[in-house]
């Protein structure tokens, strides 16, 4: 039997009727504006859409039109992106961008192919725009859309799994309604953030109850199935606020890996003991011919948590010492290193967790 003959596609209008009625008032919604739409999604991915309108709203202003964000450096771009995190979506927001601009004359492609091939764009995120901007009847399938319809047609495959997310994304491409699909994709993203959410469902609000599988046979709750793979690698971290006058010295990431070419104070990793670490970043101040006195009291930690691992950061001040004028002292520093006032911090682009312990100085 077809896994869509098990629910009357009624179920489809219900959920429309409850967004009409429901959807959220948001800045890139019915603007037809496939930018706007772009850009909300890829900062979407990782943040709640609360938390990023801000960003949104910043970014527009600072970016309008993508000839704007195409003409930027890549350095503007991450810093605009700061504090939304994962700066790759931001590098890839605008290298794809550039493709749209130099390759289909700034006219966002109508595509899926065409689409996919974007960088930093993926099936999920074509989906998005080509239903929500240009009313194409494209299956755009993001973590609510795989608990939604886990629940709805009790899906018991693991959705982290190709297997799961194949068969989610057959039942949304089966059911994607002809008339609104774009409507209907962010439909079924509303409903996943404000009644099918992951703990404890409002299966008692919800105009599908009648329908859903997984509350007639009283397990929505548990479903999806989730089975993470990945390893977290935690890393223990030394940090040193380190002060020469009125200036801090910083530190630029290198411009491949992690948080690449982004500004950290100095630091250590996994140092086995205080006097080690302090070591260390002595060791990192000789080289430009000055001395530091580490204090042993640590002034804070913080936890960050990447995708794949964990810094734990202890952060303490330090007085450096040189016998010469600032000039003197810069020119002592390398490119990847700098001397900066407090004043001076909301013009560089901070490594992560380094931006918050800026509050510190």
């Amino acid at each position: 039997m077809d896994e869509t003959e098990l629910l009357p596609l009624e179920w489809t209008n219900h959920l429309l009727d409850w967004y009409d009625v429901n959807q959220r008032e948001l800045p890139w919604r019915n603007t037809g504006d496939p930018y706007k739409i772009w850009v909300s999604e890829i900062m979407s991915q990782q943040t709640r859409i609360e938390a990023m309108k801000p960003y949104f709203d910043n970014w527009m202003m600072r970016f309008p039109t993508m000839q704007d964000l195409a003409d930027a450096s890549e350095e503007e771009v991450v810093h605009a992106w700061q504090g939304l995190g994962y700066y790759s979506r931001a590098r890839n927001l605008r290298l794809g961008v550039q493709e749209v601009v130099e390759q289909y004359g700034g006219h966002v492609p109508r595509n899926r192919k065409a689409m996919e091939s974007l960088k930093g764009v993926g099936a999920y995120t074509a989906g998005a725009i080509l239903s929500m901007a240009f009313n194409q009847r494209e299956a755009a399938v993001d973590g609510n859309v795989l608990r939604v319809y886990a629940r709805l047609y009790h899906i018991e495959d693991d959705i982290l799994s190709t297997k799961g997310r194949k068969r989610i994304t057959y039942l949304v491409e089966q059911t994607l309604p002809y008339d609104r699909p774009g409507e209907f994709n962010q439909a079924l993203m509303d409903f996943g953030s404000a009644i099918c959410i992951p703990q404890n469902p409002r299966c008692h609000e919800c105009p599908l109850s009648a329908v859903c599988i997984a509350y007639a046979r009283g397990d929505a709750p548990s479903l999806p199935i989730r089975i993470k793979k990945t390893k977290v690698i935690t890393i223990s971290m030394m940090v040193g606020l380190l002060k020469w006058g009125d200036y801090y010295l910083l530190h630029k990431r290198p411009n491949t890996g992690l948080l690449r070419s982004m500004w950290e104070f100095p630091s250590v990793e996994e140092p086995a003991s205080f006097i080690e670490g302090a070591s260390h970043l002595e060791n990192q101040v000789k080289k430009f011919g000055c001395t530091v006195v580490l204090e042993n009291e640590c002034i804070q930690e913080l936890t960050h948590l990447f995708s794949h691992r964990k810094w734990i950061m202890r952060a303490y001040r330090g007085i450096i010492t040189f016998e010469g004028t600032l000039e003197s002292l810069q020119a002592q520093l390398p490119a990847d290193w700098q001397l900066l006032k407090r004043s001076e911090f909301a013009d560089y682009v901070w490594a992560g967790p380094h931006g918050k312990l800026t509050t510190l100085c």
